[in-house]
């Protein structure tokens, strides 16, 4: 209950002025600056403009917001954003989903990422594998994060469904230079696991403007190691088998089962998956060109490399000797199990983004874009060891290799002036390739006389058509837009090894759709410190390669043609959202409702497949719905000069309405989704050199499944999360700070299927010319 208290009152501490000054709120209102002059409704910094077409909800933070963050990693500057969360399990975590409102921690193709307008979204599946690459980004980099909430532009793509991240990179303003060192720990203790983990990061970069010419560089690189806490926790399987040595040191968790929630047991845990070793490394070239008659470009080049080594499973189980087991059968308490599953694991990442981008003025009136990119896996290798003893000896394992695997994006679009009208329009497209095999090895960390076992590949591509036109009718500004989607599924199949040891290959049938997707927003200037906005969409979000292309094998070895749907429909939405910004004082206050149904939303569960057979695989939920309302408040030099108070809440209503392949999930709230969420960031500059800070973070506990039955605060399930967070910068001088802060202060122990982390530090020290 405290802990709610205190989330709670996170969040209102920025509504308490307009109680305490309403009767000020004019004289304040004059003293206070004027309210931005901007042409859209963002919540957020107004020093630079969003670089998103920004209709619903926006959000765009900038050095103010992220002045009292602790980031270790990119997407941590977004972590106190509304009705926002990324799935960041440990520092460095590869797999960090973003979600939106009511969408799935899993739901990654609902999100469209970009760094500096080029995509970074891995549309090649949809779940927590195909996270966004945000690691091409460091923190220290990174001039301005913008989010917005629905599909409501036609100038972004259906996976909008969810919303819209831009990472804008810092553009060099003259000859400058930045490096930024970080230390990291995390005392951990949970099940019969007890460790500190450590890790650190250096950044650094320099930046060049010609004085009088049209060209800028920048170079930049980041090197970052940290070692996470284990995100699994093997349990022991009963068994019937002999000769089982006797064991002590299970631990067992009784609130692992749950009351009538099918699959929930408290079989006792014999170990925890080994700690995450992660290595990473980035470097980035980014050129630019503002040439004198309008003309601009822009060239990014990134490359990442990721390391992650589990290779110490920490083994709870000892026999009478005092010899860890951690592998085959065993006795414990009289009852015979099976401990398997503490592999050793070791996967390798290259990768690489390329992008450019021109604009330049045909007229006074009409200035013409383009932009292509694309994101390489040049290598994507995952060694994991057959049981722990093999993993311990180096016996036998396997490996999962990616590649080529690949996207390409690109877009050209036109942007005229009539008078005040505002009319653009362009065209887009895309193509995913993914190509992923398997391979038996004899000796785990080494490819060497691998032996082929399965592949699994498929293309996808998508071509698209739109405009939007923008008519001011003060006080009312008027937008409508359309956008035309042509996709096709392509080049998919699995091969494996069929009877003589020959490759068989199946292959799957090519698919065609399309969609029409039409927007519509109003906003209205009721006076000076009042707006209004409605927002009206609908969009199309196609299945991506690893939705469609899935297939799997029997025990046997055969194909199995019910282990994917080759017909998997498009999830087809229609959105509303109603905003209201005030400005009141010192405080600015915007409240905003939205609602959002989902036509065949595809989403992996155990329910009855095309052909009437219960599988477990992604299938098309027949009709989903979410509401909600959000408040969001701002304020800046609140009561006293250097007090600034950002905090938001937001309630949730997402359920199944229809679900015909399982049909008891219908009326649930829909799983991971919380009632409520609660954020808030506030900052104290006690003096011009020193920043306080202090951050909340809550969410209700959702469902963990589909059907509502597990619901739990432990490992497996989806619990509440409460973290209080702190930070207190010193500028030392105009070119050095230090830093040093505290993030789940109260040590909170929340889950997400994985356990978050617990109580984290981190020190750092930025220099700047």
């Amino acid at each position: 209950m405290l802990r709610i208290l205190l989330a709670l009152g996170a969040a209102p501490l920025a509504l308490f002025p307009l109680h305490a000054l309403a009767a000020d709120a004019d004289a304040a209102a004059d003293g206070a600056d004027a309210p931005p002059g901007d042409t859209i409704l963002v919540v957020g910094q107004s020093e630079k403009a969003i670089r998103l077409d920004a209709r619903g909800l926006s959000v765009s933070l900038g050095d103010e917001q992220f002045a009292g963050v602790n980031a270790r990693n990119v997407e941590d500057l977004m972590k106190y954003a509304p009705d926002f969360f990324v799935r960041t399990r440990y520092a460095g975590d590869s797999n960090g989903v973003p979600g939106f409102r009511g969408t799935h921690s899993t739901q990654s193709a609902r999100s469209l990422v970009m760094v500096d307008g080029f995509t970074v979204s891995n549309f090649l599946g949809n779940s927590f594998a195909y996270a966004p690459k945000w690691g091409v980004v460091g923190p220290g980099e990174v001039d301005q994060f913008d989010v917005v909430y629905g599909p409501y532009s036609a100038r972004y793509a259906g996976n909008s469904m969810g919303g819209v991240v831009n990472i804008t990179t810092r553009s060099p303003e003259k000859t400058e230079a930045f490096a930024t060192v970080q230390a990291m720990a995390q005392p951990y203790d949970q099940f019969g696991t007890q460790d500190t983990y450590y890790g650190y990061s250096a950044e650094a970069g320099f930046g060049f403007r010609q004085k009088d010419g049209p060209w800028s560089l920048r170079v930049s690189g980041r090197h970052f190691r940290n070692t996470g806490h284990p995100m699994m926790f093997y349990g022991l399987n009963p068994s019937t088998s002999t000769g089982a040595t006797p064991v002590t040191g299970a631990v067992i968790d009784p609130r692992q089962a749950m009351a009538g929630a099918p699959g929930t047991t408290t079989n006792p845990f014999f170990a925890a998956q080994s700690p995450a070793k992660v290595t990473q490394d980035q470097a980035k070239l980014r050129v630019g060109y503002d040439g004198a008659s309008g003309v601009t470009g822009e060239f990014l080049l990134a490359y990442w490399h990721n390391l992650d080594s589990q290779t110490a499973p920490d083994c709870y189980l000892q026999d009478a000797a005092g010899n860890t087991v951690c592998n085959g059968p065993v006795a414990l308490n009289g009852k015979v199990y099976t401990a398997s599953g503490a592999n050793w694991s070791r996967t390798l990442r290259d990768e690489v983004l390329g992008g450019l981008k021109l604009a330049a003025p045909l007229s006074d009136t009409v200035t013409a874009k383009a932009s292509v990119s694309t994101y390489q896996i040049t290598r994507s290798d995952a060694f994991t060891s057959t049981g722990y003893d093999n993993g311990r000896s180096d016996g036998a394992g396997t490996l999962a290799r990616q590649g080529p695997t690949w996207w390409w994006t690109g877009d050209v679009s036109l942007e005229a002036r009539l008078g005040s009208v505002e009319l653009s329009g362009g065209g887009a497209a895309n193509i995913y390739k993914t190509d992923l095999t398997n391979y038996a090895l004899p000796s785990w960390r080494s490819d060497d006389a691998a032996s082929f076992s399965t592949r699994t590949f498929g293309k996808t591509r998508n071509l698209a058509a739109w405009a939007e036109l923008r008519v001011p009718l003060d006080p009312v500004t008027v937008t409508l837009g359309a956008r035309y989607e042509d996709w096709r599924a392509f080049d998919g199949g699995l091969a494996r090894i069929g009877t003589g040891g020959v490759m068989v290959t199946n292959r799957y049938g090519a698919r065609h759709a399309t969609g029409f997707q039409p927007k519509a927003s109003l906003e209205w200037t009721v006076d000076p410190d009042t707006r209004v906005q409605l927002s009206l969409a609908k969009a199309t979000r196609f299945p991506t390669v690893g939705e469609l292309f899935q297939g799997s094998l029997n025990g046997d070895g055969s194909f199995n043609a019910n282990s994917f749907d080759p017909n998997l429909a498009p999830e087809r939405s229609t959105d509303a959202n109603l905003l209201v910004a005030r400005q009141v004082g010192r405080v600015k206050l915007t409240a905003s409702a939205f609602w959002q149904r989902v036509r065949n939303t595809i989403f992996s569960f155990t329910g009855f497949n095309q052909n009437g057979v219960t599988t477990s695989n992604f299938k098309n939920i027949d009709l989903t719905r979410q509401y909600g309302f959000e408040l969001i408040a701002e304020a800046r030099d609140l009561l006293v000069p250097g007090l600034s108070v950002d905090a938001n809440a937001a309630w949730i209503d997402a359920i199944t309405v229809r679900n015909d392949a399982a049909p008891t999930a219908d009326g649930v709230q829909f799983p991971r989704i919380p009632r409520w969420r609660l954020n808030g960031n506030v900052r104290y500059r006690i003096s011009p050199p020193v920043l306080l800070s202090l951050g909340v973070r809550y969410a209700s506990r959702p469902n963990t499944d589909l059907f509502g039955l597990q619901r739990g605060d432990t490992y497996g399930y989806t619990s509440e999360l409460f973290a209080l967070d702190a930070k207190v910068s010193w500028n030392v001088t105009e070119q050095l700070r230090l830093s040093a802060g505290v993030d789940n202060i109260t040590n909170d122990r929340a889950w997400v299927y994985h356990p978050y982390p617990q109580r984290s530090f981190l020190v750092e020290a930025g220099w700047t010319l």
